[in-house]
């Protein structure tokens, strides 16, 4: 199996800021790739970090104890970041990090079915103790739904055909492997389609991941109440991997860094007009180096794209 590469690392780590006494959430821990290098930064400050693989979780733990004692591990969604700090007496934080990608041992593990390179059952969660999973999708989702799923989440142009011929196969028995769902995908396109660069299912899969996990909604809670929770100069980076992802980060970004509007007509002085509560610290969004592409071809999507709530000037 393949180690588990922390894509984007010491750009995100740098962006951060850190300092040794501060508050840091790491929200998407891994195998602690980022949690370990924002550890080492810290003397007495303190990491909370979330993951919902409690295998992510067991194997992070001893990785990190030989840095530090001064982090939690907790087992619940980001989405549910604000009660979950709550519940650990934080309600400020000075830097957040959020890698929005799958993990390689998860995608190395055929057993996890979020790969279509692997065969293995269709399951997809990111939390196995969850009830829904790849298989209920595929198996059991309507047509219309199918179709709504691939077109929204995998912008799979040839959602209809692939949704037709899902429901086709699954009325003769029921669709239980990565390589069968791989083999129905395949068969639903054109020919000039699978013979295009990239692997004909990538959309597909991409797509029932996001709807199994409920990534995207799940994304935006977390980004407002992330917000909310970061000190003055508290800065929150975030590394996304495909356009919806990537389009949620930058319009929230964007959102929290314009000013509010005012009436053009009112009599108000420059020093008195009213000012956005957080600043871009990336205009464009941070690619991976060169380097790191040559060493992880995961990395080739990432972009990272980091915030300020503004405060005093260091």
């Amino acid at each position: 199996m393949a180690e588990h590469y922390s894509v984007l690392l010491k750009e995100s780590i740098d962006a951060l800021n850190i300092r040794e006494d501060g508050i840091y959430v790491d929200g998407t821990l891994g195998r602690a790739g980022h949690s370990s290098e924002i550890l080492k930064r810290l003397t007495t400050g303190h990491l909370y970090s979330f993951d919902l693989d409690e295998v992510a979780i067991e194997q992070s733990r001893p990785r990190l104890a030989q840095i530090s004692d001064h982090f939690t591990l907790i087992h619940a969604n980001f989405e549910e970041i604000s009660r979950e700090l709550e519940k650990c007496g934080v309600n400020q934080v000075d830097g957040m990090i959020f890698d929005l990608g799958v993990s390689s041992p998860q995608f190395d593990q055929p057993e996890r079915g979020f790969s279509y390179r692997y065969d293995g059952p269709l399951d997809m969660r990111m939390d196995q103790s969850q009830s829904l999973n790849a298989y209920t999708i595929v198996n059991e989702y309507p047509y219309e739904q199918l179709v709504q799923i691939l077109y929204r989440y995998g912008e799979e142009p040839f959602a209809k055909q692939i949704a037709r011929n899902i429901e086709k196969h699954r009325a003769l028995k029921p669709i239980e492997t990565t390589f069968e769902l791989v083999d129905i995908v395949k068969e639903a396109l054109p020919a000039k389609v699978k013979n295009k660069k990239g692997h004909p299912a990538k959309q597909t899969f991409q797509a029932i991941r996001i709807a199994v996990n409920h990534e995207l909604d799940a994304l935006e809670q977390m980004l407002e109440q992330s917000l909310k929770l970061l000190k003055p100069n508290g800065r929150c980076a975030v590394i996304t991997f495909h356009s919806l992802e990537d389009r949620i980060v930058k319009t929230i970004f964007k959102e929290v860094t314009s000013a509010p509007e005012i009436d053009k007509r009112l009599p108000i002085t420059a020093d008195q007009l009213p000012q956005a509560d957080f600043e871009l610290i990336t205009r464009k969004p941070i690619l991976p180096s060169n380097q790191e592409l040559d060493e992880n071809r995961r990395s080739h999507s990432a972009k990272l794209r980091v915030i300020e709530r503004k405060g005093i000037k260091l």
